[in-house]
């Protein structure tokens, strides 16, 4: 089921990178950021809502029991996106999409060496190929 979940996923973010490319034109940057934010915002605490509301928990109790290192780091991640769309959203106002997103797409690189680094994740020989290919594949359309 992850799978159809990350298909989903890549499929969605390439929609939003063309979609995005498309609204910026004359817009600032950070501006557009913020709209696409809050239609995010939205959209997440309405399907909050829908499956505490099917599964019967309430949000107070849910929310209440997160412990402080979680809100912690979903803090920290919360920030971590937000500097990400800023950075994409400035990227692609100035930038080609057919450039912008193959260096965005690095993440996957960094992604897989911080959890080797972090979580002492296996990094296998097929892994190390995959990362190799995808940097010298973002370096050949970009360059």
């Amino acid at each position: 089921m992850w799978v159809l979940y990350a298909v989903g996923s890549a499929v969605f973010a390439a929609l939003t990178s063309i979609l995005a490319k498309i609204g910026i034109k004359g817009v600032n940057s950070n501006l557009a950021t913020a709209i696409r934010t809050v239609v995010v915002l939205v959209m997440a605490w309405v399907m909050v809502l829908i499956t505490q509301t099917s599964s019967g928990t309430s949000i107070v109790k849910s929310i209440s029991e997160i412990s402080r290192k979680s809100w912690l780091f979903l803090i920290l991640s919360g920030l971590a996106t937000g500097a990400s769309w800023l950075c994409y959203y400035r990227a692609l106002q100035i930038g080609e999409v057919t450039k912008v997103v193959p260096i965005d797409k690095m993440s996957v690189v960094i992604t897989l060496v911080l959890a080797f680094i972090l979580f002492n994740e296996s990094f296998t020989l097929k892994a190390f190929i995959g990362c190799v290919l995808i940097t010298a594949g973002t370096l050949f359309m970009v360059l």
